[in-house]
C-alpha cells in the first residue's frame, strides 16, 4: 500500500494549473492506485494529483460518496458541465487545509465526463454530495482552492487563521485564478 503526503496550502503545486493526461500506462496506473490508497487512508471524499505534487489532470473519488453508487472512483482529464442553474449552500472542506470547514456555494448538479486511467471514455451524473466533491477536486486541478470561493473579507480572515496555524509554516495567499 502507497500512501503518499498530501500537500498543504502554501505549496506551490496547490497553484498549478494540471496539465492533461497524454500517455495512459503504468505509471498513470500507479497514480491513480496512490491517489485512491491516500485517500482511503485519509477518510476524505476526493483527492487530486496536485494535492500530492502530480501536475497532471486526475482525482480520485472516495466510491462510497451518496449518489456514487461506486461508480466513480477517479477521472483522468475531466470536464464539468451544468445541466442547471440550481446552487447547493452547505459546509466544506479540504484535506490541503486541515481543520477549515466553511459553507461553500457549489452547483447542486453536475456531469463529469472524462476517461477512466485505461483511457476508456466515461461520464457520472451528480447532486449533491458527489455534485460538489467534483466540483471541489476540478478546482484543484485549476490551482483553485475552495477559499478562493469566499468573498474578500473572508478569504483575508481566512487566510490570517491559515497563517497562524501550527501545520503551515509556508506563504498562504489566494488564488490568482
Amino acid at each position: 500500500m502507497t500512501i503518499v503526503p498530501i500537500r498543504k496550502i502554501g505549496d506551490p503545486a496547490l497553484r498549478q494549473v494540471a496539465e492533461p493526461v497524454t500517455t495512459f500506462d503504468a505509471q498513470l496506473g500507479k497514480l491513480v492506485k496512490n491517489l485512491r490508497q491516500t485517500l482511503a487512508a485519509s477518510g476524505g471524499a476526493g483527492l487530486a494529483a496536485p494535492q500530492i505534487g502530480v501536475g497532471l489532470r486526475v482525482f480520485a473519488i472516495n466510491p462510497a460518496l451518496p449518489g456514487n453508487d461506486g461508480k466513480l472512483d477517479h477521472l483522468v482529464n475531466p470536464g464539468v458541465e451544468f445541466p442547471d442553474e440550481e446552487e447547493q449552500d452547505g459546509p466544506e472542506g479540504c484535506l490541503s487545509i486541515p481543520g477549515i470547514y466553511l459553507d461553500t456555494k457549489r452547483r447542486m448538479n453536475v456531469v463529469a465526463r472524462g476517461m477512466t486511467k485505461h483511457g476508456d471514455p466515461v461520464q457520472v451524473v451528480g447532486s449533491g454530495l458527489l455534485a460538489r466533491c467534483i466540483q471541489h477536486e476540478n478546482d484543484h486541478l485549476d490551482g483553485v482552492l475552495f477559499i478562493d470561493r469566499r468573498d474578500k473579507a473572508n478569504q483575508d480572515r481566512i487566510i490570517a487563521t491559515l497563517r497562524a496555524a501550527d501545520w503551515s509554516g509556508a506563504r498562504v495567499e489566494v488564488s490568482p485564478h
